[in-house]
């Protein structure tokens, strides 16, 4: 009974729990601030000008992150402020302004500041197949397809987004979507026909869409 007593006594007599208000991301980072700059290349200077205000009004007024651009080193540069709500907002910006340059819309490449699970995927057509001249260019064109019919069709099929920049193939989307997308884009380039990809591309989407 004593021991009982004395248990309850020293609960009471210990000190109240700390209630600490959560970090602000400046604070995180000892009050440094965080920056990231993004190169702009030559071919994305003009549409980066006309796009200015679409990419400027989501990173500014809701990720709450500083953004300008450097003429002179031709960089975009990120900067966390006071009132950023996330530290990793700035990371989320970079990304969005990085698949910009890469080619794709702002409205499509916007989708990677509202959602966690997409990202960018590259690679280039000689890391499937080594092809020089004219069979390069019938793989871009069998990739592609007439009017950009075929790039549509995978587009659609496996909702992500796809950007075909000489060589090089970015695409936009989830773990899941891209795995398909690359999966039926390698088929392409190996010299499967269009056909073909079509009907394994029909086949994997519903299997792909009973998952979810």
């Amino acid at each position: 009974m004593e021991v009982e007593m004395e248990a309850t006594g020293a609960a009471a007599s210990l000190p109240a729990k700390p209630q600490f208000e959560p970090l602000k991301p400046h604070e995180m980072s000892d009050g440094r601030v965080q920056f990231r700059k993004i190169s702009v290349p030559p071919h994305r200077y003009s549409p980066l000008k006309k796009a200015w205000i679409d990419i400027y009004t989501p990173v500014y007024e809701q990720m709450k992150i500083d953004i300008r651009m450097n003429l002179k080193a031709r960089k975009v540069e990120l900067k966390t402020r006071s009132d950023t709500p996330d530290v990793g907002n700035l990371q989320k910006c970079a990304d969005f302004v990085q698949a910009f340059m890469l080619g794709f819309d702002v409205v499509d490449a916007v989708a990677l500041l509202r959602l966690d699970e997409l990202y960018v995927e590259s690679f280039e057509i000689k890391d499937v197949k080594t092809l020089r001249g004219e069979h390069l260019s019938r793989a871009i064109g069998r990739l592609s397809g007439k009017g950009g019919k075929t790039k549509f069709a995978i587009e659609n099929a496996t909702k992500t987004r796809i950007v075909i920049a000489d060589t090089k193939i970015h695409i936009l989307g989830s773990f899941s979507s891209i795995k398909v997308a690359r999966d039926s884009l390698c088929s392409l380039i190996l010299g499967s026909p269009a056909g073909k990809v079509y009907s394994k591309l029909r086949a994997v989407s519903a299997r792909l869409a009973e998952r979810f």
